[in-house]
């Protein structure tokens, strides 16, 4: 049955594939962007060219909440409202700003306009709280859990974007950067359409409701040596890596956080050096919280397009990848 969904963050490659999967459902799509500066409510080229055809675009300021009311909302009922919004670079500020407090001015406004069902995605590294925006996120989680609305939290593992920065580096026949040997961590990465689909999904099958939802892409968990392999495979190129300690990355945090008093600006440069260890050291996979252990048979799988599939385009040049803050390396 069709529904009225009020989308937020919708022009991120998320967002535009799970705008284009709820209007194959049928559903009538109103999306909440940032206005164009200068005139008036014409559409900016970039806002043109990453919504599909039949999304409702209006502009406003989804931290300001009179904003959503007036140029979002604008007094009207809707069914469902769905976020993909997220902070921009995860530092302190900005997670709380956005992944918190943005989501709790919308809660607010959606349940006046009589939204009945949430959708939104989080993050499957909130599991294990250790940095600003993990806590943002979670914290917003719970309070559309006890808000009595109804909700599907989505928590994705990495995404195909976030595993493909190194591919010019092999390209120039350079090494695919590891830390410690590569098997850290493990993944189940997932495209931006599967997620989509799954997300526009969640509206319509009743098993998904009131349900927090770990869910990654097709096929067995990947660690980054073997991402690197499926990557040099796909470019032609015999294997060769190259092993970064961990440990640099905490003699990073350290000196950048020790400037940080003199200079605030090396705060957030700090905080990303933070991120980048918690994704070098921990795996995007269900968490045991019995045994403390990730778990890759425990991690629901979706959809249908490989990282090992990605590659072989972008190695062919078939595709490319906006990858936004999704950069490693």
């Amino acid at each position: 049955m069709p529904l009225r969904v009020f989308v937020l963050g919708a022009t991120g490659t998320i967002g535009q594939a799970t705008v284009a999967a709820l209007l194959e459902r049928g559903h009538e799509v109103v999306c909440l962007v940032r206005p164009k500066s200068g005139i008036g409510n014409a559409l900016t080229p970039e806002a043109s060219a990453r919504l599909p055809a039949g999304a409702v675009l209006r502009f406003g300021d989804v931290r300001d909440p009179q904003s959503l009311q007036r140029d979002g909302f604008r007094g009207e009922r809707f069914d469902v409202m769905l976020s993909c919004l997220a902070s921009r670079t995860g530092a302190p500020k900005d997670a709380w700003a956005i992944d918190h407090q943005a989501h709790v001015h919308a809660l607010q406004a959606a349940r006046k306009a009589a939204v009945g069902h949430m959708v939104l995605l989080s993050a499957i590294c909130v599991q294990k709280p250790m940095l600003a925006f993990q806590q943002a996120k979670l914290a917003f989680e719970r309070e559309l859990i006890s808000s009595g609305i109804n909700y599907s939290i989505v928590r994705p593992t990495a995404f195909f974007k976030s595993l493909s920065g190194q591919i010019e580096r092999l390209r120039k026949g350079k090494p695919f950067l590891i830390f410690g040997d590569g098997q850290l961590t493990a993944c189940k990465p997932i495209g931006d359409q599967d997620l989509g689909n799954y997300l526009a999904d969640c509206i319509g099958q009743a098993d998904r409701h009131r349900k927090i939802l770990p869910i990654g892409g097709p096929g067995p968990a990947l660690t980054p040596r073997q991402q690197g392999e499926l990557l040099f495979a796909a470019l032609g190129k015999k294997p060769h890596f190259k092993q970064v300690p961990v440990g640099l990355l905490d003699v990073i945090i350290g000196g950048l956080s020790a400037a940080g008093l003199l200079l605030p600006r090396l705060k957030d440069k700090a905080q990303l050096a933070r991120i980048g260890r918690y994704y070098a050291t921990e795996s995007m996979l269900v968490l045991n919280p019995e045994t403390g252990r990730y778990d890759a048979d425990a991690t629901p799988s979706t959809g249908n397009q490989t990282l090992k599939a990605v590659y072989e385009d972008l190695a062919a040049g078939r595709v490319t990848l906006d990858r936004g803050e999704h950069a490693v390396f």
